[in-house]
């Protein structure tokens, strides 16, 4: 089966919803499907390769920076990408899209859909639903929302990776949805023996902006900073040199490393010395940070919010701290990193709660939706 991805953002570009759907490219290809993947194109990189099996093709998008793209260069990507979805799909003829994220992915779907007749699988992350974000998106979907309508409706099929971003995008939008969380492939992330590092190392990854609340995190270091421990924070964004100030405000320079954007694989390999991962975010979909976290077997202090509820069984594998309580952090990292014993519970436990993520198991529903598809 053809099967023609639309991600506006892919690995190296772009954050965890990129880096879930170039997952689940990877492993559908090793199972036969035929995979081109269009996104956008950032200086430095090439307009087309192959990586594990899948085609990719970069299209112009005025976008400037990994980390972030905003409206003009996601409008750059649908004009662009019509033009070469349009010459792609009357050459290679597929029989599917799957499109991540309703926006902007989701218009170009439409489009070539209207053209081709081609059937779409939809797989929203939050980010693409209104409300979501509010602090990113709100503004935008003033005027975008009447438009997204026939995204959701024409779609042939609609996936979305965690239950409070089903629950959201159904408020909105009248159509049948599905829970298919972001998979991580519990063979090659294996962290091998658990064992509390000394002193424990605690790690944040994520785009440094509002959303992910990086500030939170070395506020409540600094109120532990009695105790043993180091921290990376990995990831970039318009924040960097507020926390950068903070960081040096508190006297912890030589205890938080800030690695800057990095490739997943050094994401991973950053997890395997580590033992906790901290993520205070306002809003979030289902993380492939957090899952990636879940297979290699980190203890997770979190959020109550989004997909951190999915993850966090509160109290066995980490804790999640409801908004408003954010003293709580405070309290909950003090246990973790007092107690090695209690440490290496929550590791071993989140280990094993990955099993609930497997990306062959995800890999087998996206297969069932599109057999399905073909089979009508």
């Amino acid at each position: 089966m053809r099967i023609l991805v639309l991600s506006y953002e892919y690995p190296p570009v772009g954050g965890g919803g990129g880096r879930a759907a170039q997952d689940l490219c990877q492993v559908l290809a090793k199972r036969g499907y035929e995979l081109r993947v269009l996104t956008a194109h950032l200086k430095g990189l090439p307009r087309q390769e192959a990586l594990q099996g899948v085609q990719i093709i970069r299209v112009p998008s005025l976008r400037r920076l990994a980390y972030k793209a905003g409206l003009l260069p996601m409008s750059g990507y649908v004009i662009a990408g019509l033009w070469a979805g349009l010459h792609l799909t009357k050459e290679w003829k597929p029989d599917l899209i799957h499109v991540h994220f309703a926006v902007p992915s989701g218009a170009l779907a439409w489009a070539l859909h209207r053209v081709r007749r081609i059937p779409y699988v939809l797989t929203a992350h939050l980010g693409d639903v209104p409300g979501g974000v509010p602090e990113k998106t709100d503004r935008w979907f003033r005027w975008l929302y009447p438009f997204t309508h026939l995204i959701w409706k024409d779609a042939a099929r609609v996936a979305a990776v965690s239950e409070h971003t089903r629950q959201l995008a159904q408020a909105l939008y009248p159509v049948e949805i599905q829970v298919i969380p972001n998979g991580v492939d519990l063979t090659s992330l294996d962290p091998g023996t658990i064992q509390p590092g000394s002193p424990p190392q605690i790690v944040f990854v994520g785009r440094f902006m509002p959303q992910k609340n990086p500030l939170q995190v070395v506020r409540t270091l600094a109120s532990v900073k009695d105790l043993s421990w180091k921290c990376l924070m990995i990831g970039d964004g318009p924040l960097r040199s507020e926390v950068e100030r903070t960081i040096a405000d508190y006297g912890l320079q030589e205890r938080i490393h800030l690695t800057g954007w990095i490739t997943p694989e050094e994401v991973v390999a950053h997890y395997r010395e580590s033992d906790i991962l901290f993520m205070p975010s306002l809003s979030e979909g289902l993380p492939v940070s957090g899952v990636q976290a879940l297979a290699m077997g980190l203890a997770i202090l979190a959020s109550r919010v989004g997909g951190w509820v999915d993850l966090v069984a509160d109290q066995s594998n980490g804790y999640l701290v409801a908004t408003g309580e954010e003293e709580k952090y405070t309290t909950f990292l003090s246990s973790l990193l007092s107690d090695p014993h209690l440490l290496l519970h929550f590791r071993l436990e989140s280990r094993q709660k990955a099993k609930q993520f497997d990306l062959a198991a995800i890999a087998d529903q996206y297969s069932a939706l599109y057999e399905g598809i073909a089979s009508v």
